[in-house]
Parts: C-alpha cells; structure tokens; sequence
C-alpha cells in the first residue's frame, strides 16, 4: 500500500514543476552549507566558541542527515513522498529560526542538526522521484537533479563573498536561505507525487529489502553505528555486537544475502565520496595562498569549479546519449586522477588549470552511480537508490576523513623532517608530538599549541611545509580514483560479456 497522494501518475506540466522542486531543495540545502561556512568564524567571536565547538557544529551537518535518509528510505513508500517533503520543509524552516534568533552554541547546534534532518528526508524523495519521474532516463535526469547542488554553492559563494563584503549582519545573510527553501515549498505543496517503481511493478516490500539483503545492510549498519558510536562514545566493542545483533534480527526476516553488484557499487562509493566530498574544503585551502597572488579570495574557487560543475550536469542529456553510464564512469574516475596528480605539482595559475580538470571529472560520478543502481536494482526501490548516497556520506566522515587526515599529518611529518634535514634547523624536534594511532596506522602530529608561540618567520616556514604536505597528499588520493577506474573497466568487461549494459526494467 502506498499513501494516497502518491496514487496519481503527474502529467508533463506537474512532472517539471516536480522535478524543479526537487531541484531547489538541493540548491537550498547547498545555501545552508555554504553560509554556515562563511559565518563561523563570526560566530566563533561572538558565541566564544572552541575548536572543538565549532567541530561539533561542523559536525552534525552530516550524521542526522545520512540517519534521517535511511530511516525514511524504509517507510517512504508507505507514509508518501509528500509527507516526507513536507516534514524536510519544516525543518529547514525550524533550523533557519532557530540559527536567526541564535543566542550561543546549543541553538546553533539545533539549528545545524534540524537542517541536517531535513536535508536526509529530502535526499529521501528527490532521488526515487526522479528516477519514477524518467523511469527510461535515470541517469541523464539525476545528473540533472543534482546540478542543484553546485547550482546553489555557485549562487550563495557570491551572495555570501558580496553581503559579508557589505559588512551585512549575518542574520540576514543566514535570512536567504528563505529564499529557495520557500521556492521548493511552493513548488511541491499542490502536487501529485508518482508511484515509485516498484510499487507500481508490484514488487513487495520483503523483494526490495532483499535486494539490499544482508551484505548491503552491514555496510551502511556498521557505518552508522560507528557513527553514533563516535558521537555518544561508546565502546568499541559495543558498536560490534549492536551491529551485529542488527544485521542478525534483519537476515532472519530477509534471508537474502543481497545482490553482488550492488554490494560492490556501496563499497566504491566511499573511495568515491572521498574523493569527491572529502578533498573539496582540502583543495580550497589548498589554493586559496595561490589565488591571493593572483589578487583573488579562496572562496572564488569553490564558486568557479562550482559554476563549471552545474552546466557540466545541466547538460549530462548530451554526454549520455554518447556514453553509456559506466563508460562515463570510468572516463570521469580518469580524469579525476589526472587532475589531482596535476595539482600536487602544480604552482600558480596551473594549480587553477589542475582544479577545473578535477572538477570537469568529479562532475559526473555521484549522479551517474545512482543512475547505475536505480537501472540495475529497480527492485529495489528508494532504499537501495538512497542506502548508495548515505553510505557515501557516511563513508567519507567515518572512513575518509581519516584516511585523508592521516596522510597529510603523514606528509607534514616528512615534510619538516626533510626540511630540518636540508637546512640544519629543529622544527620537526620542537613541534611533531608522540606518535598516535588510527585505523591506517601510526602517525605524528604538529603540536599547534606549540607552533603559535614561534616567531613570525618560523611560523611561515611550517606553513610552507604544510602546503607542500597536502599537495604531495593529493598524490596519494588520486589512487582512489585511479581504482575506481580499473573497477568500473572490469564492470565494462563483465556486462559485455552478458551483452552488454542495458537498464532493468519491471514494468
């Protein structure tokens, strides 16, 4: 049984205007992220916030959001997509009053976690919407959709760059979000809502959950139990019994083990994401002493590649019809590669030049990878669609995150070590601490405590270490998309050998 607002199949006209509310959320969702970027350092000043605060803010941007879309991804179908679009409404309204009326830490807090809700209940609908909107067009039209994403970070890096310019308090900056979020309402509010594929093949519920089955459901299981293992401190040992006994109740309902390519598209997304979501705010930072040689702030950056990303997806209509997804893929994972190792090299205006070839190569991954799973796994439903974007973003904070703090503290240890080397100084003495340890190993770390205490002169040093680090870092993480083509060639072989690559239809 579906919810009765989703019973009706919407016409052409309510199609666009459905798939253009869908749009707006992610633009506005881009607009709550960008804003909060620019705003904390005032915050940090206003609130007396810590680091360690601020962190937290930072955050819970992300774990209630992958929570919130897997939770939704298993009742979506029966409570409705409207319902579910009209709870993501009122939080991103809750979160919007709650951070304008902020009085210190716990409301901006509320405010970012209620945003983050909103975000994963949305990210619930957008997907399986889009998909049984173009049910013969899944890749081309989710590429689309999510050409709202770099559509938004473009649109509020130049609102947010020109109002903090004004000196413009930042309650009104923080007052724009308003803006698309009141768009997508309006948009969504009177609409039918179509009848997921699934459903309308008549597939029962207990066939889409086997399709995630029991390997699909202990990858995104032990990634949000770590994940609130990490956030409320529980043991180590806790987070494996609790999600094993979950996996465990779920196998003895499903008994499936789930499909194998499935699985396998789950575990890419998390290098995936990496590199994609994970090395962005790294990269910014990266260039931003390289752009104000050139006279320009570091956030034009995240605007550029951001504007070069959304007409890239806003045309994907014209790549598919020449490429198949997972040649797509592979020529995207490609290019990302190239264009990291371009930017561990490179210096100056080049190091712009490497920038938008990575970007030129990352445009495509995330949408086309949700097209592949919703054209094989149809069955599936908007659990399996959305169980792939939550375990890449759990993937990044949890996996990749660490694997990308644990190289660049890696390569500042060497870094300083060479330099005290070469010019007979002590900076990798004073400052490099005790060895600590990680998933990936053993590292050493500066102690920045430590480091704000030396001169000026010494401080600009360690910096210029640091830069080299991450550029030489960024070496490293081209080996995620580097693998991630070699996997998506073998894929090429594997559906050549079966005939080729052509979607799954149910209907």
């Amino acid at each position: 049984m579906t919810a009765t607002q989703d019973i009706i199949q919407p016409d052409n006209h309510a199609k666009s205007t459905l798939f253009w509310g869908c749009f707006i959320v992610l633009v506005a969702s881009a607009f709550g992220f960008v804003f909060r970027s620019f705003l904390m350092p005032t915050w940090a000043v206003m609130f007396d916030l810590s680091k360690t605060q601020q962190g937290e803010i930072f955050g819970v941007s992300f774990w209630p959001f992958a929570l919130s879309i897997v939770a939704f991804s298993l009742i979506i179908d029966r409570i409705g997509y409207k319902k579910s679009m009209i709870f993501a409404f009122i939080c991103h309204l809750i979160s919007i009053v709650l951070t304008i009326f902020a009085t210190g830490y716990w409301m901006l807090y509320a405010g970012t976690f209620f945003f983050a809700l909103g975000n994963g209940a949305a990210e619930a609908v957008i997907n399986p919407v889009v998909a049984s909107l173009y049910p013969k067009e899944k890749t081309k039209w989710l590429n689309i959709l999510h050409a709202g994403w770099p559509m938004g970070i473009a649109i509020s890096g130049l609102l947010g760059i020109g109002l903090l310019a004004l000196d413009i308090n930042w309650r009104i900056v923080i007052g724009f979000i308003l803006i698309p979020a009141v768009a997508y309402g309006a948009l969504i509010i009177n609409q039918k809502f179509p009848v997921n594929e699934r459903v309308k093949a008549g597939v029962g519920y207990l066939d889409m959950l086997k399709e995630v089955g029991v390997l699909g459901a202990l990858i995104i299981v032990v990634l949000c139990v770590f994940q609130l293992g990490s956030l409320f401190s529980w043991d180590y040992k806790f987070n494996i019994v609790l999600s094993i006994a979950i996996v465990s109740i779920f196998g003895y309902f499903v008994r499936s083990w789930g499909k194998s390519l499935f699985v396998l598209l789950l575990l890419a997304m998390v290098p995936l994401a990496t590199m994609e979501l994970g090395t962005d705010s790294w990269i910014t930072d990266l260039m931003t002493p390289e752009m104000k040689k050139m006279g320009f702030q570091g956030g034009w950056v995240l605007v550029f590649t951001a504007v070069i990303m959304t007409v890239l997806r806003m045309y994907s209509g014209t790549v598919v019809k020449f490429l198949s997804p997972l040649a797509l893929l592979s020529i995207s994972a490609l290019v990302s590669a190239v264009g990291l190792q371009l930017l561990s090299v490179s210096s100056g205006i080049y190091i712009l030049l490497a920038a938008v070839l990575y970007a030129f190569g990352k445009t495509y991954l995330w949408g086309t990878m949700l097209g592949v799973v919703s054209e094989q796994f149809p069955k599936g439903g908007a659990l399996a669609l959305n169980i792939t974007s939550a375990v890449g973003q759990l993937g990044v904070g949890i996996i990749g995150a660490v694997f990308l703090g644990f190289i660049q503290d890696s390569n500042i240890d060497k870094k300083l070590a060479e330099y005290d080397h070469i010019h007979q100084t002590h900076y990798h003495e004073k400052l490099v601490t005790g060895t600590r340890s990680s998933i990936f190993g053993d590292y050493k770390t500066i102690d920045y405590s430590h480091l704000s205490t030396l001169d000026e002169a010494s401080q600009q040093v360690v910096e210029q270490m640091e830069n080299k680090a991450k550029k030489a870092a960024l070496s490293t993480v081209s080996l995620l998309p580097s693998g991630l083509f070699v996997f998506f060639i073998l894929l090429i072989i594997y559906f050549n050998k079966k005939g080729g690559y052509k979607p799954i239809d149910i209907i």
